[in-house]
């Protein structure tokens, strides 16, 4: 009786032994049906998860088409653009979700947020530095309220740069930042609350008009052993997020127009941007700049090389943009006294080679 009950179970004529193959499918047959299945509801796989799948497709499309997406209101458009990599965050708690609702559904949708992400940042997620390169830049948002202002301005020196522009820099504190450097940097020129210092001699110094009434911008001819540079360096006026208007930026966006004009009307053929821009790549209101003009961090570094806050960084605003020149290398420096983190370059002004 025990053989014939145990042959009547394993329905094999009495081998008792099931293929391995049989065993996984069927295993993966009981899982499917666990996480797919219909439920009390009578809904399938297929039409649980609705919202999540609603969710995912706007996520992408928000991606996908931001730079149609308004000012108007608020400068969305903008914030959205600040911001624009973190929406990436989604993707992955959108998979989970789908997981726990078991829907087939929202599990294909979340596929098009996460293609759209990879295909804008994807390629910033790799190593993309090189070795080569004759010029080494930084910049540095020094933070006004800075409690130590000689111990950053060494932590910049010690970063090997040739050429370090300094921003929101308080008259009280220039002659702190001027000793600090002295012995590394041989020339120097603060203009308003932006200095450039320098290990190669500068020639032509002078403010530069960004439309705010008192100067947080600078340009000079640094002489390098390889050429004549155009160095800028700029404070873009600060962006706000406030309940009864949004985030604004105006006077941001008319300084960067101008900014971009002047660098448009540079004569020489190289140049360097160094400074806060109070705004990344991807934020349309800095096209006048952007569109002239590479990122180093974009072209060379590795990983996004967000920059503020320094406490935990969400976006790089800090930024080392260049002209005619060829970027090699880019990467933040480590956190000074400062709200934000310094950054740094290395770049090829002979590009003949």
């Amino acid at each position: 009786m025990a053989q014939q009950a145990y042959m009547t179970e394993t329905d094999n004529q009495g081998s008792g032994h099931e293929p391995r193959g049989t065993r996984i499918r069927r295993l993966m047959s009981r899982l499917a049906n666990r996480l797919f299945a219909g439920g009390r509801d009578g809904r399938g796989i297929w039409r649980r998860g609705m919202v999540l799948t609603a969710l995912a497709v706007l996520v992408g499309l928000i991606m996908l088409l931001h730079a149609q997406v308004p000012n108007t209101i608020g400068n969305s458009g903008s914030l959205i653009e600040t911001f624009l990599p973190w929406l990436g965050v989604s993707v992955p708690v959108l998979l989970v979700l789908a997981l726990v609702r078991r829907s087939a559904t929202a599990l294909i949708a979340v596929l098009f947020p996460a293609i759209v992400w990879l295909n804008l940042f994807g390629g910033l997620l790799g190593d993309k530095a090189g070795t080569g390169g004759d010029l080494t830049v930084a910049t540095h948002n020094v933070n006004a309220d800075n409690p130590d202002p000689a111990g950053t301005a060494r932590d910049v020196a010690a970063s090997g740069a040739d050429v370090v522009a300094l921003e929101e820099l308080k008259t009280s504190a220039v002659p702190v930042y001027e000793k600090a450097l002295a012995s590394t940097y041989r020339y120097h020129s603060v203009q308003g609350t932006v200095g450039l210092w320098s290990k190669y001699p500068m020639t032509g110094v002078r403010a530069v008009d960004i439309q705010l009434g008192w100067t947080r911008a600078m340009r000079a001819t640094v002489t390098t052993p390889e050429g004549q540079v155009a160095v800028y360096v700029a404070h873009m006026p600060s962006v706000r997020v406030k309940m009864e208007a949004g985030f604004t930026a105006r006077q941001r966006d008319k300084s960067a127009d101008a900014l971009g004009e002047a660098i448009a009307d540079e004569k020489l053929t190289k140049v360097v941007l160094l400074g806060d821009l109070n705004g990344t790549m991807n934020d349309r209101a800095l096209n006048g700049v952007t569109s002239q003009m590479r990122s180093t961090q974009g072209a060379a570094g590795s990983g996004f090389g967000f920059s503020w806050p320094a406490s935990f960084p969400m976006a790089r605003i800090d930024q080392i943009l260049v002209k005619g020149i060829e970027p090699e290398s880019s990467w933040t420096l480590p956190e000074t006294g400062s709200d934000h983190l310094p950054v740094a370059a290395r770049v090829s002004v002979d590009t003949s080679s």
